[in-house]
């Protein structure tokens, strides 16, 4: 037995130099040193010897087997090195050659008109206030004179949850909460989000949009202010040569309530596609503050009065950088916002 292990100890000693590769010195291993091998087998007949030989044959499997393991293990550490030496050789890199751009990311322009706007309010002594997505029916509707059965609530297609829960319809609700809060103070915010509505997908139109709109509560407010606000406005976003009107309109939360056009900034005035030839064009949707609306928030409606308003950043944007479908600004096409453009009046 003894002369078998010397003989296998310089077998797979020899195997060991001659394995190429990886891959053949894991077989060499796993041929002599593996369950199933011949040294592994010759533990396995130790119990066949006489009792006092047992000793010494073990002690000498074991150093035979330490010893091709050690031997093993060296070639193995050369074999990886040479490995590592080649696949760097052949995967090296030419340190002169010119590196790669990266493409830089850009504000979306839906972005850059609802900070310009965030700024140009707070820099007028506004505040910005949020509010959740999901919302209560009462803050919804209710809180703002638009009871269960009001058939104005049919001019916003809601995305209900239950019952009472379901997708805002406008940042109003924002405006609800915060006359709640404020518990009969004065009041001066803007209310930015999106909002959601049932309603179909073209160049107009979307069922997921954003809002922002504004509420000024206090005492001796009055519509001038309103008109006031929305002409520094007007001016601040497309140019310092625009005008405003308001025209009568209709809204259940004020009263009375007024839709604004700005002058054409592409025409002047004269009349052009962008305007279509009317020299104006709608931008968004205003008025004082309904009574009720002031009661149900806890305020004295003989004493404070407030002025509300509502816009869509993306009709804003549309306008201001000459985009003619609002879908480009949900598609996520780096080209779309890498190329697109101010309209300058």
């Amino acid at each position: 037995m003894e002369e078998r292990l010397k003989e296998l100890k310089e077998e797979v000693l020899a195997k060991i130099q001659e394995a190429s590769n990886i891959k053949a010195l894991n077989d060499v291993r796993v041929a002599y040193l593996g369950r199933k091998g011949p040294i592994t087998d010759l533990l396995k007949g130790m119990g066949k010897l006489p009792p006092e030989e047992r000793p010494k044959m073990g002690a000498l499997v074991n150093v035979i087997r330490e010893s091709v393991t050690e031997v093993l293990e060296a070639r193995m550490a050369k074999l990886e090195e040479e490995a590592i030496n080649a696949q760097l050789e052949k995967e090296s890199i030419d340190v002169t050659l010119p590196g790669r751009p990266i493409k830089t990311g850009n504000h979306h322009p839906l972005t850059r008109v609802v900070e310009e706007i965030e700024d140009f309010f707070l820099s007028m002594g506004y505040e910005i206030a949020e509010g959740p997505e999901v919302e209560k029916d009462y803050y919804n509707f209710e809180a703002l004179n638009l009871p269960k059965g009001h058939p104005a609530r049919d001019m916003q297609d809601s995305f209900y949850i239950s019952e009472e829960i379901l997708l805002r319809t406008h940042t109003s609700p924002v405006q609800a909460r915060t006359m709640e809060e404020k518990k009969g103070e004065p009041i001066k915010v803007i209310c930015p989000g999106k909002v959601y509505r049932r309603d179909s997908d073209d160049a107009t139109h979307s069922h997921q949009f954003t809002q922002i709109e504004g509420l000024v509560v206090g005492e001796n407010i009055r519509m001038s202010d309103l008109k006031g606000t929305l002409s520094l406005f007007a001016k601040e976003m497309f140019g310092n040569d625009r005008e405003i009107r308001l025209r009568p309109s209709f809204f259940p939360f004020t009263e009375p309530s007024v839709e604004m056009d700005i002058s054409c900034f592409k025409c002047g005035g004269d009349g052009c596609n962008v305007c279509k030839k009317t020299g104006w064009i709608e931008i968004l949707g205003a008025g004082m503050v309904h009574p009720n609306v002031l009661e149900m928030a806890g305020y004295d409606s003989s004493v404070m009065t407030g002025f509300a308003f509502g816009m869509g950043p993306e009709r804003i944007a549309m306008l201001k950088y000459g985009v003619e479908d609002i879908r480009h600004f949900y598609t996520n096409d780096v080209r779309f916002i890498s190329q697109f453009h101010r309209t300058e009046a």
